[in-house]
């Protein structure tokens, strides 16, 4: 896989991943970064992606043809260290692997490189373009289904 280079993840993007961790548990919640614009900022949950409390299963070979930066998953326990599992994982994905945890907030949560060390990764309060995709969308839902 090709790395990618990465100057931070999106606040909006880090609030995803820790609400979307809140909610799924006790079981884990899994996905995989994308970057725009050397920032981190879309989760990508692939089909077929299985979670339990102890393990989150995400088959890699759903992934379109693109390119990830690495992943985002949780450890309900609280214990942020990842597993031999995970950095077999992290090897597979990127060099951005974060874990999360209660109380899923901003301070609960590491960034791994692809073999499972430490790295830092700022969060960044960035706006993105808004490229008008959901623009035609948004108006077909102010007018009554017929």
């Amino acid at each position: 896989m090709k790395k990618k280079k990465v100057r931070g993840i999106a606040r909006d993007t880090l609030h995803f991943i820790l609400e979307a961790s809140r909610s799924s548990e006790p079981n884990e919640f899994a996905g995989l970064l994308s970057v725009e614009e050397d920032i981190i900022s879309d989760v990508i949950i692939l089909p077929g992606t299985e979670s339990s409390r102890m393990s989150a299963l995400v088959r890699l070979y759903m992934l379109p043809n693109m390119s990830v930066a690495g992943s985002a998953h949780s450890h309900p326990s609280g214990l942020l260290r990842p597993s031999e599992p995970d950095i077999l994982f992290f090897s597979r994905t990127g060099d951005y692997n974060i874990i999360v945890g209660p109380p899923y907030d901003e301070s609960a949560w590491i960034c791994y490189d692809g073999a499972g060390k430490r790295r830092d990764l700022p969060v960044l309060d960035v706006d993105f373009k808004d490229d008008g995709f959901d623009d035609e969308f948004d108006e077909d839902m102010d007018e009554p289904f017929r």
